[in-house]
This record gives C-alpha cells, sequence and structure tokens, in this order.
C-alpha cells in the first residue's frame, strides 16, 4: 500500500505555548489508526494541523501534495474528510439537507439517492426524522448524522476527533459499528477518541502523544496487550 498521508516534524504554537512538537508519523491507503493520550497531549491540534485548520511547521503531505495554503475545497476533492469534535452539524438545515451536503461534490445522483436509502435503513431514526431540524437530533443521532455525511463525501481519509464523547453506551456501539465498517469499504482512518480501549480494538496502528509528542507507537493489539500501556491510558490495573 502506498502512503495516503505523512506528517513530518509537525509543531504547533499558539501564542508562547507549544501544542504539538516534532510529531512525525504517515498512513497508508486503506489503514486504521489512531492517536491515544490524555486531554491536552496534542491529538485534536495535530488533526487540525493536518485539515488546514490551524498554522503549523513541518511538513504535511496528503496524496502525495502539500497541504499547506490547499483550500479545504480541494482537500475534500481530494478525499481528505474531517469529522470535527463537537460534530459540525447545520443545525438550522434538515437531517436530509445535511446529509446532502456531504454529497454536493458528487455527480452521480443516482447513486447518492441509493446510499441515502440504506442510510435510512441502517438507522430508522435519521429516516423518521429526516425532515426534521438537525438542531433537534439528540447528541447521538447528530454524531452519526455527522459520520454519515461524512462517508456520503466517499472519503480516501477520514479523520474523527472524538465521535463517542458524551454519548450513552448504546449510541457508542452504534458508531463503532460503522467506524469498523470503514475497513471494508478500503477507507483510511485516523482515530481520535476518548476510549482508548476502543480505538485501539478497531485500528491496525497507534500513536501515544503526551505533551505534544509521541511517546510510543506500534500496532494497536500490541498497545492492548501491554500492561504499562493499558494501566497509563486504558484505565486498567495490573493483575
Amino acid at each position: 500500500m502506498s502512503e495516503l498521508l505523512t506528517v513530518e516534524r509537525l509543531d504547533v504554537h499558539y501564542g508562547g505555548i507549544q501544542a504539538v512538537r516534532d510529531v512525525s508519523f504517515s498512513l497508508k491507503e486503506g489503514e486504521q489508526a489512531t492517536l491515544i493520550g490524555a486531554n491536552g497531549a496534542g491529538k485534536s491540534s495535530t488533526v487540525r494541523a493536518i485539515t488546514g485548520l490551524e498554522t503549523f511547521g513541518g511538513e504535511i503531505a496528503f496524496n502525495g501534495q502539500p497541504v499547506r495554503k490547499r483550500k479545504a475545497e480541494t482537500l475534500l476533492r481530494d478525499g481528505l474528510v474531517m469529522v470535527p469534535e463537537g460534530r459540525g452539524i447545520f443545525a438550522r438545515m434538515t437531517v436530509l439537507e445535511n446529509l446532502q451536503m456531504g454529497a454536493w461534490l458528487r455527480r452521480d445522483a443516482a447513486a447518492v439517492r441509493q446510499e441515502l436509502n440504506q442510510i435510512f435503513e441502517r438507522f430508522p431514526r435519521l429516516g423518521e426524522r429526516q425532515n426534521q431540524l438537525a438542531g433537534l437530533l439528540s447528541g447521538g443521532e447528530q454524531q452519526l448524522l455527522a459520520l454519515n455525511r461524512a462517508l456520503l463525501s466517499r472519503p480516501r481519509l477520514l479523520i474523527l476527533d472524538e465521535p463517542s464523547m458524551g454519548l450513552a453506551p448504546k449510541m457508542v456501539e452504534n458508531i463503532f459499528e460503522v467506524i469498523a465498517g470503514l475497513r471494508h469499504q478500503g477507507v483510511a482512518l485516523l482515530l481520535i477518541e476518548q476510549n482508548a480501549r476502543l480505538a485501539l480494538e478497531v485500528t491496525d496502528r497507534a500513536w501515544v502523544m503526551d505533551s505534544g509528542s509521541i511517546v510510543h507507537q506500534g500496532d494497536s493489539q500490541a498497545m492492548l496487550d501491554d500492561d504499562q500501556i493499558a494501566q497509563i491510558y486504558l484505565g486498567d490495573m495490573p493483575v
């Protein structure tokens, strides 16, 4: 598999505070990966830099082209899509209009309609409320909406920032069923998730961030089996 995303010597500053320090990693086509670490470790700043939302030092390339100074529309056309923390839905648009916004660059109207029907069949609550304002949905329903809207754009790389935050366990299960299905669709994933155990269970590789730097990296399963990682980042105590 060829490299889809490369991050080299990434630095992000907020005034005199350095949020990300000398971070480097890469992600291949169709690969599932996660950034884990405590709050304030620099994970969100890293993915915001990747999507061009933060000024940064170092180099970031997506699909072989530098991200710096590229327009959001250009990155979207190339297949770089993020669901930000807080979901970013259009609260005063309907559920259906939100989903249609995910497909606004596509020209295959028949396929879009078919995919919309599949979404409504899989998640009946979204179907029942497709003509209601998205802002009236529950937090979990809004997250499902944001995730499916992103998938309608047919991403090559999907970045998810804290998709389970504040959600009920059943809704978290629904969200991670969708995430697990990305592998079968050939969509690369970069996941930031407060529930590190869930994140490691659905990914191939992981990087641990602490104080703005990557302090550990490896296979996700190996991290799940590592007692030290489990104790510090997964909330597990040694037996």
